[in-house]
């Protein structure tokens, strides 16, 4: 996932990048005063640095953060010492005497922010995947002062005045094609915000702005803490049977972690299943995990979200009313390449009939392994990953514990995803000992292009952290930009389990198709190429964004990487061809219900974003049945990916109203692969040109065109139904 920065540095707010968990994502700013806000009692005076290392420029390579000497301290007074210096220029390049011309104000405007973005990059890292309880005041104390300061700048009538003036005669000042599109952008970006409202009702969205601003924020801190407090705890190692003993030795360094010594703690991931399901063999075990994960944010204390969200959705839908929008869906995706609700639901509805008819056959053959068995039960969600991996093995004589041993993580990242990036684009990595870390277990790579020169900086944190956040993710500590000579800093997150002292990091290969992923919106940042920051990289729309990151899944499953990277990691020995061949085989096992349990999820996003302003305030629960049972996506077996209470992505990381956006770029990464399958597959040239038309663009051009230009004709979403299984390929006569 690309996760949005909680602050988007450059004007063009709307569309700068990374998110997931946030990193992954939504924009969210602070106060029009003049003087910096008193420090929080939240940043411990003891830990306020002599000299703030946020006040000046990073010496180091590429300037990337100096984490070795930021304190928690540092980032609140660099906050509103930002947003004062930030303030200060924009409002110098409003009070311009002169003429307004793309130099006076865009370029100015590109390059403001400097203090504020390099404290937010840092904050947006160490926030998501290393926090604490002063980081998390922290956020919750600046958020609303993020919203106004946004809001500040986004409705400046003497800034927008200038912007409008240079859009409205961009067609006659001879721009090169990028500055056009920045004009283009920033204006429709400021309209879409408010620029152009009254001001009474400028001042009424200002207020709604800073409410969800503090409500998204306190809703990934509780969501955070529900989950860590969800975690199963055991105190009978018995009830672990069928997990393996590395998994089981992990439990139990998760429970010393937490002082529960001869206990054992399995801790929850962010997606409604969990991965322990698939082992555990006793069935009220395998209930109690799925409850805890189900139930971790509806438990009517402290981190209860359900009151929170449906204030959320309230406010989001008074946004868009102010706007002009009939609901704050049509006001997000007027931008992205779906245009409108009405289209990401149609084109949804032509997955959700064929991916519910294959769950139900895969429920069928799961219910009939349960009934030779004599369980006496009818499946439920927390039989289905248990009895699928049975299904799997009766069928395809395929075992997730035989394929393990084959997928260590360094293997997979140097041998696999790193391997990857070198057969298609010639790059090359080193690893930098030399580079500060926010935690231990952070690695840092020196990327290197085809001519030797150096490109980027790559971060990646792997391990799952009772303080780091749910799921996995890509963003910037440092954007690339011409206009300020700087390369990408980039980092992927992820949530694999730690193994005990000692032994190896085995991934599933549900775990290596992660890395993969997360890998491709890392290139996406590593290739930008770009004038101007606020187009850099990966500053694009949602349901294009996820495009070269389920592209590069791909090459996961390329015969030439695959046997490069899927060793033994005792022996070193490749993954015998027998293997290989079952997994090819079961390449589209369980995929109905993989397919059923996102659609799910995307239509319970819009569902949400589809409410008008004259709505009531909603019962999530009742709601959320409600919503599933109209869209006919609600088999009790196969729940959504993530329930309304704990989705992260829409209540918190700006995926509100694009969730969609997944299954969208599915469709162009599996045409886009069918693109390179026609001309080859994996050779350099085809690499090099998805890289200079595609990749290193960012948002410098309309995206469907930038799409065609590159692929020579619109998305089809023929392959996606052939590669996900919804549809059977034609027989060869």
């Amino acid at each position: 996932m690309l996760r949005l920065r909680t602050l988007v540095i450059a004007t063009s707010i709307a569309l700068a990048a990374c998110s997931q968990q946030s990193n992954e994502p939504a924009q969210q700013p602070a106060p029009a005063s003049t003087a910096p806000a008193k420090a929080s009692t939240a940043a411990a005076a003891p830990e306020v640095s002599a000299v703030n290392p946020f006040f000046e420029q990073s010496t180091l390579p590429f300037q990337a953060p100096p984490f070795d000497k930021i304190k928690d301290g540092d980032y609140q007074p660099a906050f509103e010492e930002g947003m004062k210096q930030h303030l200060a220029e924009i409002q110098k390049i409003a009070d311009n005497p002169e003429a307004p011309t793309f130099e006076n104000t865009f370029i100015p405007m590109e390059k403001s922010g400097a203090l504020l973005s390099r404290a937010m990059h840092a904050f947006d890292a160490v926030s998501g995947a290393n926090t604490d309880e002063t980081l998390q005041k922290v956020q919750e104390e600046e958020a609303p002062k993020f919203a106004e300061h946004q809001d500040a700048i986004v409705m400046n009538d003497k800034l927008f005045a200038r912007i409008e003036t240079i859009y409205n005669q961009r067609d006659s000042l001879k721009l090169d094609p990028e500055s056009k599109r920045l004009v283009e952008v920033t204006y429709k970006n400021f309209v879409r915000d408010g620029a152009k409202l009254s001001a009474e009702d400028k001042a009424k969205l200002k207020e709604l702005n800073k409410e969800e601003s503090s409500l998204s924020t306190q809703f990934t801190n509780k969501l955070l803490a529900a989950t860590k407090a969800g975690a199963l705890v055991v105190d009978d190692k018995a009830k672990l049977d069928g997990m393996s003993d590395g998994d089981i030795a992990a439990a139990a360094e998760a429970a010393k972690a937490r002082k529960l010594d001869g206990k054992w703690v399995v801790p929850l991931q962010n997606t409604t299943q969990q991965p322990a399901l698939q082992e555990l063999n006793d069935r009220a075990t395998r209930e109690q995990l799925f409850k805890n994960s189900w139930d971790r944010a509806e438990k009517g204390d402290a981190n209860d979200t359900r009151d929170m969200i449906a204030r959320i959705a309230q406010i989001r839908a008074e946004q868009a009313k102010l706007l002009g929008f009939p609901n704050y869906g049509a006001w997000k995706l007027e931008d992205q390449m779906a245009k409108t609700p009405e289209a990401a639901i149609t084109f949804m509805d032509k997955l959700a009939p064929a991916a519910t008819a294959r769950a139900e056959r895969e429920a069928k053959d799961i219910q009939d392994v349960i009934d030779q068995q004599k369980g006496g039960f009818k499946v439920e969600a927390w039989d289905w990953e248990h009895y699928a991996e049975q299904v799997r093995k009766a069928k395809y004589d395929l075992d997730e514990s035989q394929v393990k041993p084959y997928f260590e993580l360094d293997n997979v990242l140097q041998n696999g995803v790193f391997y990857a990036a070198n057969q298609l684009y010639g790059l090359t990595f080193k690893e930098r000992k030399d580079i500060p870390v926010w935690q231990p277990d952070v690695r840092v790579f020196e990327v290197f292009d085809k001519d030797g020169s150096s490109l980027a900086l790559f971060y990646c944190d792997y391990f799952k952290r009772d303080n780091k956040n749910g799921g996995a993710w890509m963003s910037n500590l440092v954007d690339q930009s011409k206009l300020l000579g700087t390369k990408p800093v980039i980092f992927n997150v992820a949530n694999f389990t730690k193994p005990a002292a000692g032994q190896p990091a085995l991934l599933s290969f549900d775990d290596v198709i992660t890395m993969f992923h997360e890998f491709g919106h890392g290139l996406h940042g590593i290739f930008a190429d770009t004038q101007y920051p606020s187009l850099s990289g990966a500053a694009t729309a949602r349901d294009f964004v996820e495009f070269p990151s389920q592209f590069n899944e791909h090459w996961a499953t390329d015969p030439k990487i695959f046997a490069n990277y899927a060793k033994n990691y005792k022996t070193g020995e490749p993954m015998p061809a027998e293997l290989v061949e079952k997994i090819k085989k079961a390449k589209n096992f369980n995929k109905g219900y993989a397919m059923t349990e996102l659609v799910g999820a995307a239509l319970l996003d819009m569902s949400w974003h589809s409410l008008s302003a004259d709505a009531p305030k909603q019962d999530p629960d009742k709601f959320e049945q409600d919503a599933l049972t109209k869209a006919k996506i609600n088999l009790s077996y196969v729940p959504p990916r993530y329930r309304s209470s704990y989705f992260q992505h829409i209540w918190g990381n700006g995926y509100a109203a694009g969730y969609y956006a997944y299954l969208w770029t599915e469709m162009l990464a599996d045409d886009a692969f069918q693109g390179f399958v026609d001309k080859g597959g994996m050779t350099r040239e085809n690499g090099d040109r998805f890289r200079a038309m595609i990749l290193s663009q960012g948002n410098t051009q309309d995206l469907a065109t930038l799409y065609k230009n590159w692929r020579g004709k619109d998305p089809s979403i023929e392959p996606m139904l052939l590669n996900r299984g919804l549809k059977e390929a034609p027989q060869k006569k």
